[in-house]
């Protein structure tokens, strides 16, 4: 017998109990003593269900998809109506119409019972709801509350000519959270496990016409107990159902046995089916019976050079066609090896999501995310938390992703109880347990992007969880298994933490953690492999300390990289009364109990434009870096320097890029060209000599060479061009830079004003009111930034917690105090102070103005006062200035934005865009926007009139429509109305960002500590 025969043998239905007209167990029912549960309650996983199999997305057999419009209704209970519905006879023409696949609570008027600015009520239809670890209804496994929104689908089909009779099935891809299925009024049996497909033999209640279909969901039930995943909590058939032909002879089951052995390059193909057949591979000259295996030589398969091989399997009843990939993944040496190799994992968490359909994905958006990937140098997706689409599977053995699978299992919320009643760890739920893990594993099992499964998601520890690892393991033991719940990692074969700081990581990469008791258990552990299955918490502007992580991943081979938190933000697509568009979140829906804006954490916003995060994260894990080579990018006489080039892929070379360079002056190009490269394998260095600097006369200003890695070819994720790596490096030492000469004498003008140079002072408060005759507001010293997420930090995270402390100290409230406003011969001195109220703490601030006829220059010093116990958001200046400056550009960082450990992708350049442009619409308003490194800015009209700014040393500079104090009060980006001017930040400085919102704060040398502090800026307007 074949391993699959022996196994389908295991996998027999589900015995269906007989049910009563309330859909309860038909035991008899004696007063006094419980009622057996209803079905949606039981533990089991269904019943009348058929054993699970591998997914595959055609064959010739023919199949009938069930998707479009339905008939549907929605009550408030699962008690509230009888299954009458189910009779083919049964009118449900006043029943509304609902799109399959789909969640009713984002359908129509069913989507409309809730409300964005959220009403405290629970919503009958079952509305949207978020939490993080909190389950929406009373811990009392397994029951669920009589308030359980219910819905009722109708479906009537007809078969298509030619359907023929026999065998065939009822395929449903997913539904939350608990469905029960009738056929023409015969009831199947009913499944719980929302993410995970499931079947049931219709062939003989199948008609040529008038086919009725019946479903009952319920949002909640026993099953809600094991998905308590950080996401929405969205019932409804959101997944496809479609009726399969099965004729006799028809595959039952098949899994693909395609390892790759490194050492002498030939693949090993064997395939297992019921029933038995044949294997063609033509371009490997394979014809094989099912059961027999063949070495031959193969092109492997990696994420980074996914060969597939094209073949099928021939049975008596159905020809399926097969992408094959050939690799081997083992844990060795203590390191997860893929065809022998280590590998760097670059990767991100993924949950599925649509902003206006949920989790009915389809498959070009599913597309789409994994392009966005590719392009943005990430190599691996943990499927958090559960199992995804088996297309978007299909799609990353396409394009080359390594997957972790992950089986739908959270019960985050026991732990608020100490764990106690965990399913994991009660008997009575394993039979659900092992059901969810047979499911993924049968479906999924032919994918070689899999590389690792994942027995689930914070649910603590327990027995059910070793039943599922021990029968992964027997099933397939060619993929090691992940789960992060378990410090001990006894049921693992690598060591998976969350949010582990950089200090943490780096002991581990030594393998030197803190050790566990068991001296057995920690010795073992020792020996593992470590990822950090989720860090750099992705939420709002950030995550911030990516570098840093990259270069532990690379100093120390244990580590072998992670996965983001996460990929797209779940703001659901909602309109004002005014039709204005924004992104709702927790809370958003009317719901009692909610997380926030904690569901909008992802590294591309819900539109699934790219946020400043994903181009950060792709310039850190580049697979190619480029940087200086033995000293600077030119030689001491002024000829060519070097550049060092070094292969950071773990299996290709670099014969797919070709690289450019460009030479710039003071952001002007002078010259670019193609930089040659020798052949390096992974981890290889060279050094390159760049070519003579196309030097012009009068190039005096600050030149660097800009060296780039594109592709030389169109591949199947971008276009020929595409950019993979970037460095930058000076050309020669920067120039310094020379205050201008004070020329200009202050005087006194009508109306109580100085006047020094361009610039019309208050001689009261010696602010500067005109610059050329330009208003003025400003600029004074300024503090407070619009609290980031990360600023605001998660609220079980050890203190202090940033944004906290800077209220209560009151940066937010600063009040300014003019002590002195003095003139000297060519100076107009301001001595000011700044400070909250009800507090000693201050900042002794000192304006020192001078200015040539047309330049007008501020020196400021800052002193603190006292003893300040937390850093400082911002340290700089705000000025309010017209609102026709609409035009941004400037000579430094960008073009996006970037802050202390953010601004890896800064590239020093000549940057011009529209003001509003530089916003970055983060679904719950916060500090954003800044540019980093700049040495000089223009903003200016459409006639190329207005201000020009200049600093030393460089600043970041921010300029918006509206004050720091609407930013901060903001909820929605709707929420913020621009106004007449522009509110102008110039810093000297900016806090770090880091990733408190789950993970570590800000890194030391990104604090900013509250210190003394000299700067300058140079204004002049433009004519």
């Amino acid at each position: 017998m074949t391993g699959t025969s022996q196994h389908a043998s295991q996998l027999t239905s589900y015995a269906q109990p007989p049910r009563t007209a309330d859909g309860s167990d038909s035991a008899p029912h004696h007063p006094g003593r419980p009622r057996n549960p209803p079905y949606y309650e039981d533990r089991s996983p269904g019943s009348g269900v058929l054993p699970p199999r591998a997914w595959y997305p055609r064959s010739d057999a023919a199949r009938l998809p069930l998707h479009g419009r339905w008939r549907f209704r929605i009550s408030a209970s699962a008690t509230a109506v009888d299954e009458s519905f189910a009779r083919p006879d049964f009118d449900d023409a006043q029943w509304q119409e609902l799109r399959v696949p789909g969640h009713w609570a984002l359908q129509g008027r069913f989507a409309s019972e809730g409300s964005y600015e959220g009403n405290g009520t629970a919503q009958p239809s079952g509305a949207p709801a978020y939490t993080n670890t909190a389950y929406p209804f009373p811990v009392d496994p397994p029951r669920v509350p009589d308030e359980n929104p219910t819905g009722d689908h109708r479906q009537v089909f007809d078969l298509p000519g030619g359907w023929g009779e026999g065998p065939a099935v009822l395929h449903f891809a997913g539904v939350e959270s608990c469905a029960r299925v009738w056929l023409n009024g015969q009831e199947l049996g009913h499944f719980k496990g929302s993410r995970l497909p499931h079947e049931f033999e219709v062939g003989a209640l199948l008609r040529p016409r008038g086919n009725v279909l019946a479903v009952r969901v319920h949002q909640w039930s026993s099953g809600s107990y094991l998905e308590d995943q950080d996401q929405w909590w969205l019932p409804g058939i959101f997944r496809e159902v479609a009726v399969h032909r099965r004729p006799e002879g028809s595959v039952a089951d098949h899994f693909v046995h395609a390892g790759f052995d490194h050492v002498t390059g030939h693949g090993t193909l064997r395939v297992e089916c019921a029933p038995a057949g044949r294997v063609t591979v033509p371009s490997l000259g394979l014809d094989l019976a099912t059961g027999e295996s063949a070495t031959v030589p193969v092109r492997p398969w990696t994420a980074e050079q996914p060969h597939l091989y094209d073949g099928e399997l021939v049975t008596s009843g159905e020809r399926i066609p097969l992408r094959i990939g050939f690799r081997t993944v083992r844990v060795e040496d203590g390191l997860l090896k893929v065809n022998g190799r280590r590998i760097l994992l670059r990767g991100v968490n993924r949950h599925e999501f649509h902003p206006r359909y949920g989790r009915a994905v389809d498959p070009g958006t599913m597309r789409r995310d994994l392009l966005l990937m590719k392009q943005h140098n990430i190599n691996a997706v943990r499927t958090s938390h559960y199992p995804p689409h088996p297309a978007f599977l299909d799609l990353c053995d396409e394009l080359g992703l390594w997957v972790v699978d992950e089986c739908d299992l959270e019960t985050h919320g026991f732990g608020a109880q100490g764990w106690r009643d965990n399913p994991v760890d009660d008997p009575r739920w394993e039979p659900a347990l092992l059901d969810r893990a047979r499911r993924m594993v049968e479906r999924d099992k032919n994918h070689p992007s899999v590389v690792l499964w994942s027995l689930g998601n914070e649910c603590g520890t327990g027995r059910g969880l070793s039943a599922m690892a021990a029968w992964m393991r027997e099933r397939d033991p060619s993929r090691p298994l992940h789960y992060e719940g378990d410090p001990s990692c006894a049921d693992t074969d690598v060591y998976s933490r969350m949010y582990a700081d950089h200090a943490e990581v780096e002991r581990i990469g030594q393998r030197a953690e803190a050790p566990l008791s068991d001296p057995a258990l920690d010795a073992r552990r020792r020996q593992l492999p470590f990822l950090l299955c989720e860090y750099a918490h992705a939420m709002g502007n950030g995550p911030g300390g990516l570098s840093e992580y990259q270069r532990l991943f690379e100093r120390y081979e244990r580590c072998q990289g992670g996965f983001v938190w996460e990929w797209i933000d779940h703001g659901l697509r909602q309109q004002t009364p005014a039709d204005e568009v924004f992104h709702a979140y927790g809370g958003d829906f009317g719901e009692e109990l909610h997380d926030g804006n904690f569901v909008c954490d992802g590294l591309v916003f819900p539109d699934r434009v790219p946020s400043p995060g994903l181009l950060e994260f792709k310039k850190v894990v580049e697979p190619v870096r480029i940087e200086s080579g033995t000293g600077t990018g030119t030689d001491e006489d002024g000829t060519a320097g070097e550049v060092r080039i070094t292969n950071l892929y773990d299996f290709a070379g670099l014969g797919h890029l070709v690289f450019r360079w460009i030479y710039e002056v003071d952001g002007q190009l002078r010259g670019h060209g193609r930089l040659e490269v020798p052949p390096l394998a992974p981890g290889k260095s060279a050094v390159v000599r760049l070519p003579t600097p196309p030097v012009e006369p009068g190039d005096d200003g600050e030149a660097l060479w800009t060296v780039r890695a594109v592709l030389d070819e169109d591949s199947a994720w971008a276009a020929a061009g595409h950019e993979v790596a970037w460095g930058q490096l000076p050309a020669a030492p920067r120039p310094a830079v020379t205050p201008p000469a004070a020329t200009a004498a202050p005087r006194r003008g009508e109306g109580n004003v100085i006047v020094l140079g361009p610039g019309t002072f208050d001689a009261g408060t010696g602010v500067l009111a005109y610059l050329d005759g330009v208003r003025i507001g400003g600029p004074r010293l300024d503090v407070w930034r619009a609290p980031t997420d990360n600023d605001e930090a998660a609220p079980w995270q050890p203190g202090p917690r940033p944004a906290t402390e800077w209220r209560r100290i009151g940066l937010h409230r600063m009040r300014h105090r003019v002590d002195a406003v003095e003139t000297g011969p060519d100076t107009v001195v301001v001595r000011s102070r700044v400070a909250p109220a009800g507090s000693p703490l201050a900042l002794r601030t000192v304006y020192r103005w001078t200015a040539q006829r047309d330049l007008l220059r501020l020196e400021l010093s800052v002193d603190p006062e006292g003893d300040w116990p937390v850093p400082l958001p911002r340290l700089g200046v705000r000025m309010r200035v017209c609102g026709s400056l609409g035009l941004a550009t400037w000579f430094g960082g960008g073009p996006g934005e970037g802050y202390p450990d953010t601004r890896a992708a800064a590239r020093v350049g000549r940057w011009s865009m529209p003001v509003d442009a530089l916003q970055t619409p983060y679904v719950r308003p916060q500090e954003n926007g800044a540019r980093p490194g700049v040495r000089w800015a223009e903003l200016t009209r459409t006639d190329g009139s207005g201000l020009r700014i200049e600093g030393d040393p460089d600043f970041f500079l921010t300029a918006r429509r509206w004050s720091a104090e609407e930013l901060t009060a903001a909820r929605h980006t709707t929420d913020l109305r621009p106004g007449d001017d522009l509110w102008l930040h110039l810093d000297h400085a900016q806090h770090g960002i880091g990733s408190q919102s789950c993970g570590p704060g800000v890194l030391p040398q990104h604090r900013l500590e509250v210190a003394p502090a000299r700067f300058s800026f140079v204004f002049s307007s433009l004519h």
